[in-house]
């Protein structure tokens, strides 16, 4: 009896080692900065596309009929651009299925061009410069607002809903800060139709400490109106220090400084002097209950409050899956004719690309802090 039962279980295991094989293996990418200053931002944004494909391997996902097993081959650009290359370029050489990134615009848009080249499809949930989806590559997509409208937007809002006559802007030099710094001034212009002044411009870096000289410029032109164009990591001391220079304007800026971390960045001054902020990006009130639910689970995974990204790289690895679905395959040129043409109802609204890639009716939300917490406005398109 024991000889027979031998070949058999070698049967079994053959056939279970068969199964095993047929599941194909579909390598999702996701670059952004895991080191540097806004490692914060980038892990949260990872977390959004994990979290997807968790979810994707949860419920036993399925192209074409055959059951698939999704990976996430995660890589650091540390937001700089000659990083974002390097692993751009690592990614494409590993044959990946589609990537989610980059983060920021000047490490997204240099890293397009690699992605282009071996005909990769590539999501964004957070670079918001034209540019980046204005370069003539069918692979680039993302699912939030760009720079003109979020700049133009925060203009109009700065002159016509908080009365700014005299404004500085500042921005850190960057493909994202001095695109959204470029198209405020011009949206406050347009509305302002001559009663606005931009009284200083000014330019820093990301990895600026130290606002002392610029600031100190600023303070002697008296704006009632600060805008930074860059993140949280410079946006928050800057703050600090407009405060101690006795700077009693109101901070703007775009989704770099719109985040949970920003009054930690800040010191107590968040409650001293008003931010006003947008975030490429927003729910209407009916899908308020989806994004609150996704901001639960988030919550329970990682043991910590999402940032801003997240939903975002969620539903941009959600969108990606379902043009694989509807193109019956994961193969990258099969897949990227249905992903031009793709809606997906997402915790973000739904995903829908116009003839660039960008997303169809971007909403914005506009936000303010109020006792160190991010406090909703209004959402805006």
């Amino acid at each position: 009896m024991q000889t027979k039962l031998i070949p058999l279980a070698a049967v079994a295991l053959a056939c279970a080692g068969t199964q095993v094989q047929a599941q194909e293996v579909v390598k999702i990418g996701y670059v952004g900065p895991m080191s540097g200053q806004s490692a914060h931002l980038g892990t949260d944004t990872q977390n959004g596309t994990r979290l997807a494909i968790e979810d994707l391997n949860a419920k036993g996902f399925k192209i074409d009929g055959k059951p698939v097993k999704f990976v996430l081959q995660a890589e650091d650009d540390a937001a700089d651009p000659k990083q974002a290359t390097s692993a751009a370029q690592k990614l494409a050489d590993a044959k990946i299925n589609g990537v989610i990134g980059h983060q920021t615009s000047g490490t997204s848009i240099p890293a397009s061009r690699i992605y282009y080249n071996a005909g990769i499809p590539q999501i964004s949930a957070s670079a918001t410069s034209p540019v980046y989806t204005h370069q003539k590559f069918n692979t680039t997509f993302r699912v939030v607002a760009n720079d003109n409208k979020l700049g133009a937007t925060l203009g109009q809002y700065a002159v016509q809903k908080l009365g700014a006559k005299k404004i500085a802007v500042i921005d850190d030099r960057t493909a994202y800060g001095q695109g959204v710094a470029d198209e405020f001034g011009k949206g406050a212009r347009k509305v302002g139709a001559g009663a606005v002044q931009i009284v200083a411009r000014e330019f820093t870096n990301d990895k600026a400490t130290d606002f002392n000289a610029i600031l100190t410029n600023i303070r002697a032109k008296n704006p009632d109106l600060v805008f930074f164009g860059g993140m949280d990591s410079v946006g928050g001391p800057l703050l600090r220090q407009m405060k101690a220079l006795g700077i009693k304007a109101r901070l703007m800026g775009g989704d770099g400084i719109c985040t949970e971390a920003m009054p930690r960045l800040a010191g107590a001054t968040t409650g001293e002097a008003p931010i006003v902020c947008a975030e490429a990006g927003g729910v209407a009130a009916g899908q308020q209950k989806k994004m609150e639910e996704f901001a639960a689970r988030y919550k329970k995974r990682y043991n910590q409050n999402l940032q801003i990204y997240a939903p975002y790289a969620y539903d941009a690895t959600m969108a990606m899956v379902q043009a694989m679905a509807d193109a019956k395959s994961a193969d990258p040129k099969k897949y990227l004719p249905f992903l031009a043409k793709v809606k997906y109802a997402g915790v973000t609204g739904e995903i829908a690309f116009d003839a660039f890639g960008d997303i169809k009716d971007g909403a914005l939300t506009l936000y303010t802090f109020k006792d160190g917490k991010r406090t909703l406005i209004e959402v805006v398109k």
